[in-house]
């Protein structure tokens, strides 16, 4: 009897000791599982430019705490367990998929009630309103340059590259600056202060949009001289009321955006270049005949480009004007809600106007100097552009082949207008994450605008090179034709890094780093003009120095800004979904818009018509390989398509097709 009860207690301890083992198996088991699942959630806060969603983050924290709390008793039942928790891991790391997918479409609508919260709606409503504006620019200057040629195109754009520098003193900062204080202010719940912010701004546009002005009118002829191109203060001078008119417009936008609303931008931009397009092509029509006069009057042969290029200046100021009175009837409509306001704001001190101006100053200033300093580039490439053609003798180039570059550089900037309209949006949406210390919503809108900015820069990059020449004979056909079609194709990467360096300015700008933009252009302004002498001056590329020393300095800025992001916001780039895939699905785009505009081109017959339908055709072909290759390819998925803009039809669209 006593062996029975000793091997009992020997079977009974050997149960024990199996079902111990066990259970610290199961328990090492799920702390190992519990340990990948921390490490994988770090991995994931430690990178934030791809951002996990708040479910998954939820659900690793309820698994990690189940299976801290639940011990596994048996070898059986720890084999169970393992498979649930392996199944509940495969589910949080992969996304269900259905779930998520419902979400985004709940949260579309609530999305679109949000305001400025969503700042790519707000940004995509501004883009489209841009591109409208760049494509009646650009079919606007089709007559415009056939009445006044390459020489006057060239008085034309020498004149818009100093008027731009003068306009970005004046007004072209007050935007950013004004929607950056609003819409912090307006995050905050004071509106009353919002309110002082306007009319602080509005002393400010009348103070220096007339110093501007005034420097643009009496010294039109200094720097016409300075450019080698005494015929374009002409056009100077007729652009020199067109600088006060656009500092008021600049702070009627930029209060709007503060608000979080684009519409009015865009609405105004449009009703500003529809009458800037008629009225220059009637000014520029009638003041060349005029010119042809003065040209037979004064015995000179330049009178007729440069008044034509005056006329065609006329038609900027008179849609400014317009955008202007436009503006001005949409705030007197709103002043009843500002009013409701800030009779209910009870929230914070009521800013003096002193210390809204010096905030306002230093607000501006850096954004005013980082943006001349960015764009005075053109201005530099202009004068040592001029001053080199002279140095070899070739003078008499200059204007037809800088008017000739300002026909690349118009269609060019269309794709850029994107980023342009984005980054409008991004600065007071940034500005509101910041002010609500959020970071994680920061970091989500950083990555957002830097992807949503290259999945159209990329594809237009390849587009305009593969397209470059019946794109550019559709639009501007001249003698000079192969010499714009070899320039575009060799500076089509400008879109892409442009782009860029763009959405990067403004990122840096909404996080309040004001002072790094700034730092960060003057140092590939430098780079860029040594580049430029090198080649213009050493090896003697004539136009294409510019066009390839632009390139190097819109890529030195988006390196160094890139490196700032970085350093302030522990940011990494997520590289595979914002540049590998849409590059690789516009390549597959570039060669199927090329085989269709070359099967266009065999068997369609000569004309404009026919090439019209050539550009058309490649064009649709391009559209479509690129959306089915962006899908296919795993470049955007269901969920982000529905946050896309008309992100539900988009979504109908492609189960149509069977692509998702």
């Amino acid at each position: 009897m006593e062996n029975n009860i000793r091997n009992g207690d020997r079977s009974r301890t050997k149960k024990n000791l199996k079902s111990g083992r066990d259970s610290i198996a199961g328990k090492a088991a799920g702390a190992e599982r519990n340990g990948n699942l921390t490490r994988r959630a770090e991995k994931g806060r430690k990178r934030p430019g791809t951002q996990r969603s708040r479910e998954t983050r939820r659900n690793t924290a309820n698994i990690k705490q189940a299976g801290s709390r639940q011990p596994v008793k048996t070898l059986s039942e720890s084999r169970t367990a393992a498979a649930d928790i392996a199944a509940q891991d495969r589910a949080v790391l992969a996304g269900n998929r259905k779930q998520k997918v419902s979400l985004a479409a709940k949260q579309g609508s609530k999305k679109k009630g949000a305001g400025g919260a969503n700042f790519v709606i707000q940004g995509s409503i501004l883009a489209v309103a841009g591109i409208v504006v760049r494509l009646i620019g650009l079919f606007y200057r089709i007559p415009l340059i056939g009445i006044i040629g390459d020489e006057g195109n060239g008085y034309y754009t020498t004149a818009f590259s100093i008027y731009s520098i003068l306009l970005i003193v004046s007004s072209y900062s007050l935007p950013t600056a004004v929607s950056k204080m609003v819409s912090s202010r307006i995050a905050r719940g004071q509106y009353c202060n919002s309110v002082r912010i306007y009319k602080a701004s509005l002393v400010y546009a009348a103070c220096v949009g007339g110093m501007a002005a005034a420097a643009m009118w009496f010294g039109a002829d200094l720097f016409a001289g300075a450019m080698k191109m005494p015929y374009s203060s002409y056009a100077l001078k007729t652009l020199a009321p067109t600088v006060w008119i656009m500092a008021f417009l600049g702070v009627l936008r930029g209060y709007f955006q503060g608000m979080g609303t684009m519409v009015p931008t865009a609405v105004s931009q449009i009703l500003e270049q529809i009458v800037n397009a008629v009225v220059s092509i009637g000014a520029a029509w009638y003041l060349f005949r005029e010119g042809e006069r003065a040209n037979l009057v004064r015995e000179g042969t330049e009178y007729s480009y440069a008044f034509g290029a005056a006329g065609g200046t006329i038609g900027t100021g008179a849609g400014a004007l317009v955008a202007f009175l436009f503006c001005v009837l949409l705030m007197a409509s709103y002043k009843v809600i500002m009013q409701r306001q800030c009779r209910k704001d009870r929230i914070g001190p009521t800013e003096r106007y002193g210390r809204i101006a010096k905030t306002l100053t230093m607000t501006i200033f850096p954004i005013i100097l980082s943006s001349t300093v960015y764009n005075i580039s053109a201005v530099l490439d202009n004068f040592f552009f001029g001053q080199g053609m002279a140095y070899f003798g070739q003078g008499n180039l200059i204007a037809a082949q800088w008017g000739i570059f300002g026909k690349y550089h118009t269609l060019f900037m269309i794709p850029v207008a994107i980023a342009n309209a984005l980054s409008s949006s991004l600065i007071p949406s940034l500005s509101m994450a910041m002010a609500n210390k959020n970071r994680g919503q920061v970091l989500d809108k950083v990555s957002t605008a830097i992807r949503f900015s290259m999945l159209i820069a990329i594809p237009a990059t390849i587009g305009l090179t593969v397209l470059s020449a019946p794109i550019n004979n559709l639009l501007f056909p001249s003698k000079s034709g192969e010499l714009l079609i070899q320039i575009t194709m060799a500076g089509a990467s400008a879109v892409t890094f442009y782009s860029l360096s763009t959405v990067t300015n403004a990122i840096l700008q909404g996080i309040n780093h004001m002072n790094t933009p700034l730092k960060n252009a003057a140092i590939s302004l430098v780079l860029h003009v040594v580049t430029l002498l090198i080649m213009l001056y050493g090896l003697k590329w004539g136009i294409y120095s510019v066009i390839f020393s632009n390139i190097l300095f819109a890529l030195f800025m988006c390196v160094l800004n890139g490196i700032s992001i970085r350093n302030y916001l522990d940011y990494r780039q997520e590289v595979r979904k914002t540049f590998v895939l849409p590059l690789l699905c516009s390549l597959i785009m570039g060669g199927a818009a090329f085989g269709v505009s070359y099967l266009a081109a065999k068997f369609l017959p000569d004309g404009r018509v026919w090439l019209s339908l050539q550009v058309a055709a490649a064009v649709t072909a391009a559209v479509a390989v690129y959306g089915i290759c962006l899908i296919k390819l795993g470049a955007i998925d269901e969920v982000e398509l529905y946050d896309m803009p008309s992100g539900r039809r988009l979504v109908r669209l492609a189960r149509k097709l069977r692509l998702l």
